[in-house]
């Protein structure tokens, strides 16, 4: 179908109230295959303003007399309003927006026609391989290996090409341990933890089912990855379910790892939400923040009764459990949940940031990113197809990366000089993950983005960010480098609701703004002062 057959009219006139406290916007009002466009008169700024059309979640339309009100609600949670003169108009461009707003076709998406200046495709494509990150864990041990068993994805749709495995075991051995695990996700490598010589691992749940079933090389494979650890070595499998779901679970084909057939490793069972009943937190979080004129007990009330404080507290606790296991206690840790695209990568990559200084740097928290969730298969198209406003409720969504971007908040706003990266990167993150130019956060696998030729033919999201002039925006003007461990706080007077987020529909952005660049020109005048004055022994050498 072309684009302008669901293009309803061509242009109209129309005022654009952006938020509390900016100016409206009035001017021709355009739509075409991706965008939303207001071109202000000639009198006025000669700034464009630009929507995606993929950022909008909800529409609702009013007229009245011979004009109209069309509210658009967006993904990143900004709220729009434009007044458009004519009734015809207000339908006709409500509608263009509800078909274009909808479409489901990734090959059609913007991020295929985006060519900005100074890019080049296939650019930062290549910053994050699994190569790169097995090169680190090969100068630190010898007992992983690179496997490129999947290499056709006919092992699991979800990994990547490449997994990195104990050398011990080989690819057959994988294969089997494949057909063991949920989708296919059998244990592979998240993190080496190179102080105490243990690891940390991410799969699926066994399908052990009503039958009690085994596998040995699946066995074979965990008892390998204690071999590979120090001597001594235990393990702990911190499961991401109740006992309850995870008995549920086996009855339906999933299961546990049974613990006399699974020697040195023990289970934990840390249930943590996903799914339904995550985005409806997530929505009555957002109601919540947009009610202006509720009384403080009321906010009180609904800020607690949604939940959302306590998916990050309940996140944050069995993270700082998986890196306590492993920097304490010396273990080794394997995460699962039942698909282990969701609840497992929460805790990985957050265990992640608390133990490995260089996952806290900017370009070390970007391929945390690229390796712990694109590549490890975290569904983004699925998960991130409505944000907090649409009236449409598909089971698979849920709010999975923004609430581990939340947590991430909860670490820089306690450890305020130990993150390279400030709010902005955060924020920009979430905008991406739900709307982007850029095709990083495209599909939901890496099955799915090689049969789009989504590197090929799309911009990487991290090419944009290394812009010169994107740079300030998003790094920590107060960043320095800590070696230790960062161990958070998830007590509940600890966490913050983070305003940045979900109130930037509600308060006007300039104040925080003006603060975060005031404190960047204060760091880069003390760079210039400390620059200019000369050094003690120079200062002090004769002539």
């Amino acid at each position: 179908m072309e684009f302008a057959e669901l293009i309803r009219t061509g242009q109209a006139q129309a005022e654009l109230l952006r938020g509390p406290e900016e100016p409206p916007l009035r001017g021709t009002l355009c739509i075409t295959g991706h965008h939303l466009l207001l071109s202000p008169g000639p009198q006025a700024t000669p700034d464009l303003w630009l929507l995606l059309l993929r950022n909008v979640d909800s529409i609702e339309k009013r007229v009245a007399g011979d004009s109209g009100t069309i509210t658009l609600r967006c993904k990143d949670l900004r709220v729009l309003q434009l007044d458009i003169e004519g009734v015809e108009a207000t339908l006709d461009i409500a509608r263009s927006i509800e078909a274009l707003s909808s479409l489901e076709s990734v090959i059609t998406s913007f991020p295929f026609f985006y060519r900005p200046k100074g890019l080049r495709l296939g650019d930062a494509w290549h910053f994050h391989p699994p190569e790169c990150y097995y090169k680190r864990v090969a100068r630190e041990t010898n007992a992983w290996r690179l496997s490129e068993a999947n290499e056709d994805f006919s092992l699991c749709p979800s990994y990547p090409r490449a997994v990195i495995v104990p050398r011990a075991v080989d690819d057959s051995a994988l294969a089997r341990s494949a057909r063991f695990r949920q989708g296919g996700r059998f244990p592979v490598l998240s993190y080496y933890h190179a102080p105490s010589g243990t690891v940390l691992l991410r799969a699926g749940q066994p399908l052990t089912g009503p039958q009690k079933r085994r596998c040995s090389e699946d066995e074979d494979l965990l008892r390998a990855v204690l071999a590979g650890a120090r001597p001594g070595a235990r393990g702990f499998i911190v499961d991401a379910r109740s006992p309850q779901a995870a008995k549920q679970a086996r009855m339906t084909g999933g299961g546990t790892e049974a613990k006399a057939a699974y020697p040195g490793w023990k289970r934990l069972h840390r249930p943590l939400e996903t799914g339904r009943p995550l985005q409806e937190s997530f929505v009555r979080l957002v109601e919540a923040c947009g009610d202006l004129e509720q009384s403080m007990d009321r906010w009180l009330n609904r800020l607690e009764s949604c939940r959302w404080l306590s998916h990050v507290k309940e996140t944050l606790s069995t993270a700082c459990l998986a890196a306590q296991s492993m920097e304490q206690e010396g273990a080794c840790v394997l995460v699962h949940g039942a698909e282990g695209t969701d609840s497992t990568l929460l805790i990985t990559s957050l265990a992640q940031l608390i133990l490995d200084p260089l996952s806290r740097t900017m370009a070390g928290f970007q391929e945390l990113i690229e390796r712990e969730w694109v590549q490890a298969g975290h569904p983004f198209q699925l998960r991130c197809a409505h944000s907090a406003f649409s009236h449409a409720r598909p089971k698979h969504e849920a709010p999975t990366f923004l609430l581990f971007l939340d947590c991430v908040w909860q670490l820089g706003r306690q450890f305020p000089l130990s993150l390279e990266f400030g709010e902005g990167m955060l924020l920009t993150l979430f905008d991406h993950a739900y709307a982007s130019p850029f095709g990083t956060f495209l599909c939901n696998n890496e099955k799915e983005r090689c049969l789009c030729e989504v590197r090929t033919r799309t911009h990487s999201l991290w090419s944009g960010l290394s812009q010169p002039k994107e740079q300030r925006k998003l790094r920590n003007p107060l960043y320095v480098p800590n070696p230790l461990a960062i161990w958070p706080s998830a007590e509940p007077q600890s966490l913050r609701l983070w305003q940045g987020l979900f109130l930037r529909g509600t308060r006007p952005p300039e104040p925080s703004e003006v603060a975060w660049e005031k404190v960047w020109q204060i760091v880069t005048d003390q760079e210039k002062t400390e620059g200019s004055q000369p050094t003690d022994s120079a200062s002090e050498a004769g002539p």
